[in-house]
């Protein structure tokens, strides 16, 4: 697979306007009590089912650095299936998926149900915000085709 054109450095004001929005991201989930490192397990599952081998290594790492277990990464894929979350951390798993498979399923109303029956507006808000920047990065980088090598 070859490189193809960088978005980042052929649109670097639009880079700047996703780093910015990224940038009130964790402020966001801060406020909402999404814990950072779990916030980097959030990224890393919408990343996964997106195929994104370049976010899936790097969130990957970050949740490592900000205190993830590697118990946690590793089951993350089967989520549902573990005891290794909470409801609030199901709910939100649940959530980003949803919106990371938003052409599929449009989040359906039995989906929003289940997550608003455990979060906040807010955190709801601080999720769905998540998802969508992520899948924004997994876009930028997928079209890029940014290449992941040992």
């Amino acid at each position: 697979m070859q490189e193809r054109v960088n978005l980042g450095k052929a649109g670097p004001d639009l880079y700047q306007a996703m780093l910015a929005l990224e940038g009130q991201l964790q402020p966001a989930l801060a406020a909402a009590g999404i814990d950072k490192g779990f916030s980097h397990l959030l990224r890393l599952r919408a990343s996964q089912i997106n195929q994104c081998a370049f976010c899936v290594r790097m969130h990957a790492r970050d949740a490592l650095a900000a205190g993830e277990t590697q118990d946690r990464i590793s089951v993350l894929p089967a989520w549902r299936e573990t005891g290794y979350f909470s409801d609030l951390e199901r709910a939100a798993l649940e959530l980003v998926e949803s919106v990371t498979l938003v052409a599929t399923d449009q989040v359906p109303d039995a989906v929003y149900e289940r997550v608003a029956a455990v979060l906040s507006q807010d955190q709801i808000a601080a999720v769905a915000w998540l998802g969508v920047v992520i899948n924004a990065w997994n876009r930028i980088a997928m079209a890029s085709r940014y290449l992941v090598n040992p």
